[in-house]
């Protein structure tokens, strides 16, 4: 059915009809009615629009706080969070604790390990979110509070364990980790722990040399004697001053790679 207009297009002409007849330009009227829609809409805007300004928010259906509370290393750090935000993203750029190391990205490595209640974990595979009632500790916060170095770190040191050092954060975190739930680890429990934690530089044993040390278990520092203890038989044999020499750059060359490059 067609709508008729006609009666609302009379009644306006009447409205601008009084409107001139009391002196008021056709402007004028439209800057009036301009004015009163704007106060009227402003008006619903401070009855209802500032409730949102209330501390006192409705909880949204699936939503997450952002501005969390963190313990990290046993000090409360306020930070704004993503929904799916990982705990190395927060502590590296967020928080500017750039000793943790972002590597693999994928819990594949261990260069990201920090402790959460005393336990290590991959802090590239942690939401932030899930951590923000426990205790995270870093490399940051291993050291004594006069800066000194940690034991683990002291060990390793002494030990030549790190070689470009990329990994070694991480070794610190394990190794630390392990120290404190067992003190005296065999070389090859320590084995076992440190298991999750890669070495390009191919370090392995310098840094169970370093856990061993760190723990005082001396005599499971391995420096590769079973080959050095297998040259005077080789010399028996008939190798003679060649045979020796052979073995003794081999001993070398394996205190090198146990040590060196």
């Amino acid at each position: 059915m067609p709508i008729d207009f006609t009666g609302q297009r009379h009644a306006g002409e009447r409205e601008l009809g009084d409107a001139s007849a009391r002196g008021t330009s056709r402007r004028e009227f439209i800057k009036r009615i301009i004015a009163s829609g704007a106060v009227a809409s402003s008006a619903s805007f401070m009855v209802g629009g500032l409730g949102g300004c209330t501390t006192q928010r409705p909880a949204v259906a699936g939503g997450v706080e952002r501005l969390l509370t963190l313990n990290v290393n046993g000090q409360p750090r306020r930070v704004d969070v993503l929904p799916q935000e990982t705990l190395a993203m927060t502590l590296r750029y967020k928080l500017g604790l750039t000793g943790t190391k972002l590597a693999c990205d994928r819990a594949e490595c261990g260069a990201c390990t920090v402790m959460i209640d005393g336990v290590s974990h991959y802090s590239c595979s942690t939401l932030t979110h899930s951590v923000r009632a426990r205790k995270v500790v870093t490399i940051e916060g291993v050291r004594g509070p006069n800066g000194e170095l940690h034991p683990v770190q002291r060990a390793f040191v002494e030990e030549l364990s790190p070689q470009c050092g990329f990994c070694t954060p991480g070794q610190v975190m394990a190794a630390v980790a392990l120290l404190q739930k067992n003190p005296k680890p065999s070389r090859e429990q320590a084995r076992h722990a440190m298991s999750g934690n890669l070495c390009r530089c191919g370090a392995y044993d310098n840094y169970l040399n370093g856990v061993m040390r760190a723990c005082g278990n001396l005599q499971e520092i391995h420096r590769g004697t079973a080959l050095g203890a297998a040259a005077p038989a080789a010399a028996d044999a008939g190798g003679g001053d060649e045979a020796m020499d052979g073995a003794g750059s081999g001993g070398a060359g394996l205190s090198g790679s146990g040590h060196g490059a």
